[in-house]
């Protein structure tokens, strides 16, 4: 089988719910990283053969297929199409799969896989809250109803709590966890570790205002972050273990990479940043929901036939403490190899561009740190889970 090389990885700057992203129309946001991946290969932007790109609300300024719209609001030719797709918090990194697949399958020579999620001005559960209230249904189908009787909805934050309670996880261990991945954010930001994957952008606020501000440094995280603080925040539920510092944040943000062929490499002149090892995806109980990225990784390993001790960097998407916590428990893998630069509770998570948005961090800690094998998986809506596994080049 013919192999698949990620040769361009970037990333905006995550920003705050209402912050410094909040007055860019989401379309125009993923133009922006488009665009710069072209700039970044040095490749001609015609010879992209397609745009694949993540988006979990896919409504207002989300909808029509984003993907499309955003080739069309980018450098790119018309003749490069585009197709969206909803793996819910896996979107982008289900894109990034499929992008591997079509050139793996020699189909395809260059693909670039992506993911957009504007939170400030698509909020999240729009696509299914918004129809409801307007008399026009549900997702929740009688027969998924009969099948799953005595559950009122699918929910994360149920799912956190119960992970927490599985894997035996006390709310001081999440919040240090939280306090943790703020701490590793601040390190890398002020050692400008993030430096080479982000794309500065204009500050655009929500009212439309541009302030002549170029925003470069993730807006999520807490400089002045302490445990005393943390763990004052208010329990979601009561007698529960689960708070918004120890949960990932609401995040406006646009990532992505460029996936080529050998052939292509070899016609482009430029060397990868790393070749496609493994990628797989798995479906597990959607009550528990959370759960699945510990199967997935066990499945994965057995597969690329690794051990956990073979993988040199993690990327277990931080959407609550519980999840990496459950999943370092599990998985026995080194804490010390674990999200590194932290994760999504610091540095905020986009939805449908988190998939790549990790997969940009993790191949340029790879290359820094000249680390070979990094694996990253993040749980999703529906009780599923996708396992990329890279090695540097």
């Amino acid at each position: 089988m013919a192999e698949a090389y990620i040769v361009a990885a970037v990333r905006t700057a995550g920003g705050r719910r209402g912050g410094k992203l909040a007055g860019w129309h989401p379309v125009d946001l993923a133009a922006q990283v488009l665009d710069a991946l072209v700039d970044r290969s040095g490749i001609d932007p015609a010879l992209v053969e397609d745009v694949i790109m993540g988006c979990v609300s896919q409504v207002g300024e989300q909808s029509t297929n984003v993907a499309r719209n955003a080739v069309m609001a980018s450098k790119l030719p018309e003749s490069v199409p585009g197709t969206s797709l909803d793996r819910q918090c896996g979107s982008s990194q289900q894109a990034l799969h499929f992008a591997a697949q079509a050139v793996m399958s020699g189909t395809m020579d260059v693909v670039i896989a992506a993911g957009v999620e504007s939170m400030t001005r698509v909020p999240m559960f729009t696509p299914s809250a918004l129809p409801q209230k307007n008399g026009m249904g549900y997702y929740m189908s009688p027969q998924i109803r009969e099948r799953y009787a005595d559950v009122a909805d699918f929910s994360q934050f149920i799912g956190a709590e119960m992970m927490a309670k599985k894997y035996d996880l006390t709310k001081d261990e999440l919040d240090q966890y939280a306090l943790k991945s703020h701490q590793q954010a601040i390190t890398a930001t002020r050692e400008g570790l993030f430096e080479e994957e982000i794309l500065p952008l204009e500050v655009r606020l929500a009212d439309g205002t541009k302030t002549g501000e170029m925003h470069a440094a993730d807006e999520g995280i807490r400089f002045d972050a302490t445990l005393e603080g943390i763990q004052s925040v208010k329990l979601l539920k009561e007698g529960g273990v689960i708070t918004a510092a120890n949960a990932s944040q609401i995040c406006d943000g646009a990532t992505g990479v460029m996936v080529v062929s050998e052939k292509a490499l070899k016609t482009m002149g430029v060397k990868p940043l790393a070749r496609i090892h493994h990628l797989s995806v798995i479906g597990h109980d959607p009550v528990i929901m959370l759960e699945a990225p510990i199967p997935a990784t066990m499945n994965a390993l057995k597969k690329a036939g690794m051990k956990i001790d073979d993988i040199d960097l993690f990327e277990v998407n931080e959407a609550f403490a519980s999840v990496p916590l459950a999943w370092l428990k599990a998985a026995g893998a080194d804490p010390a190899r674990l999200n590194v630069q932290g994760g999504a509770i610091a540095l905020g998570h986009p939805l449908g561009a988190s998939g790549t948005k990790l997969m940009t961090t993790l191949v340029h800690a790879l290359k820094r740190s000249n680390k070979r094998y990094g694996l990253q998986t993040m749980c999703e809506g529906g009780g599923m889970a996708n396992v990329t596994i890279v090695e540097r080049l």
